[in-house]
This record gives structure tokens, C-alpha cells and sequence, in this order.
């Protein structure tokens, strides 16, 4: 069953913004919506009205640390489906990211059709 990506809204949070403009110019071209946010404060508050279906989120970020960030979203938002994009390539940081419910862990940059193929999945 195909995914209307139009339908979809994926969540960036990544305090490099030229990594955000990025991938949301990878995920947009591919016809997801996308919505990006810098600061982890921000996209929580998002978090707990909208409830996004899929966030593409950083793990090493100075104002809150990516796996603060899913902790607490899994509480205020627990149906949302989590991929790690970081730049560690640190197999703790994976097995951890794992364990804490993502769906995938990718080490940036990412192979496009592996990335793209993981949004999907996590959607489906």
C-alpha cells in the first residue's frame, strides 16, 4: 500500500541548519511535507499539539540533547515514529537510539534511498 506522502507531515530537528535545509529539500522533492525546527523547546511544544507521524531528529544538539528529545517525546507523543540522523557514528549512541523506540539510525550523510525508505517504512 502506497503512503500518500502529501498527507504526511515529517518533523526536522537539527541545530545545523544547512543539514536541515538538506534534507528538507531531499524529503519535500520526494512530496512529503516537511517541517523543521531548530530548537528542540520548540518542536516539542509542536509535539504535543500536532503529533507528528515522523521526526528526523539529531542526537548531538547544544540547547537539549537528541535523546532528551525522544524520551520525552515518546511521553507527550508516543505514536510518533523517531529516526536519528547524527553525525556519531558511535555504536552506543545506536544500540541506545534503538533501544529507545527509533525506528532507524542513520550517520549523516545518509544514503538517500536508504533515508527515503526508512520515512516510508516508518509512516506505513
Amino acid at each position: 500500500m502506497a503512503v500518500d506522502k502529501r498527507s504526511v507531515t515529517v518533523c526536522l530537528l537539527d541545530d545545523d541548519d544547512a543539514m536541515l535545509k538538506s534534507t528538507g529539500r531531499l524529503l519535500s522533492g520526494e512530496g512529503w511535507r516537511v517541517r523543521m525546527f531548530l530548537d528542540p523547546h520548540e518542536f516539542l511544544a509542536y509535539s504535543e499539539t500536532h503529533h507528528p507521524e515522523v521526526v528526523v531528529l539529531d542526537i548531538y544538539m547544544p540547547v537539549m540533547d537528541g535523546r532528551k528529545v525522544q524520551q520525552q517525546l515518546r511521553r507527550i507523543s508516543p505514536s510518533t515514529r523517531v529516526i536519528i540522523l547524527t553525525s556519531s557514528d558511535d555504536p552506543s549512541i545506536r544500540a541506545q537510539a534503538l533501544e529507545e523506540g527509533a525506528s532507524a539510525v542513520f550517520v549523516k550523510p545518509a544514503p538517500e534511498d536508504d533515508f527515503l525508505a526508512a520515512v516510508e517504512a516508518a509512516v506505513m
